[in-house]
């Protein structure tokens, strides 16, 4: 479902007009796509915010003249400290469009112990509806054992999406925890040293 939004339309650029729009809680965004001239809009701070959490989410622009817009969010820029949302890129979507989306690799379930599951690729490229965009893609390492490796190609996809990553990319592993050996031989050489007689001067 899209998260609704009403806009508004900028007709003031640059950094000190956005310095502006976010000192009164609004977000300064570029909506374009099929050909159309951009659109540069105002969204409200707090709704957007809210919305920007999933970052491939479907929102509905609402603008003043009724008219309304469907897009998903295509890059979006934080403040360096305080990570809050500095500007937005939008790309206008279709009903029946596919569009390339980043979708984040999520492992499900627990490796037999003492190995752990790591998330070696943290998203993978799919080609999906734009109106219907997964959260995630899930892999499941319930029970697997060191040594257990899952490629892009093996990764079961969301229903109706496409894989566009390199299928040989490896997503997960499964590994028994490394055990640092510089820290070993660190801890010997300083209990031999402690054992040495000290030096008479």
């Amino acid at each position: 479902m899209a998260e609704k939004l009403n806009v508004e339309l900028r007709e003031d650029f640059g950094k000190g007009a956005s310095r502006r729009l976010r000192a009164e809680s609004r977000i300064p965004a570029v909506l374009y796509g099929h050909g159309e001239a951009p659109l540069h809009l105002s969204l409200p701070g707090h709704d957007t915010a809210l919305a920007a959490r999933n970052p491939n989410a479907l929102l509905e622009l609402s603008l003043p003249d009724g008219a309304k817009h469907l897009a998903l969010i295509k890059e979006i820029q934080r403040h360096p400290l305080k990570r809050s949302l500095n500007h937005l890129d939008l790309i206008t979507v279709r009903k029946g469009e596919k569009v390339e989306v980043e979708i984040p690799v999520i492992l499900d379930g627990e490796p037999v112990a003492p190995a752990a599951a790591f998330v070696e690729l943290q998203t993978l490229t799919l080609l999906v509806d734009a109106l219907n965009v997964p959260e995630q893609v899930e892999i499941d390492v319930e029970g697997t054992e060191d040594g257990f490796q899952v490629f892009a190609g093996d990764v079961t996809l969301p229903e109706g999406s496409e894989l566009v990553s390199d299928v040989e990319l490896l997503v997960a592993s499964v590994a028994l925890p490394r055990i640092e050996e510089t820290e070993d031989e660190d801890s010997e050489e300083a209990t031999e040293a402690a054992e040495e007689p000290a030096e008479e001067a």
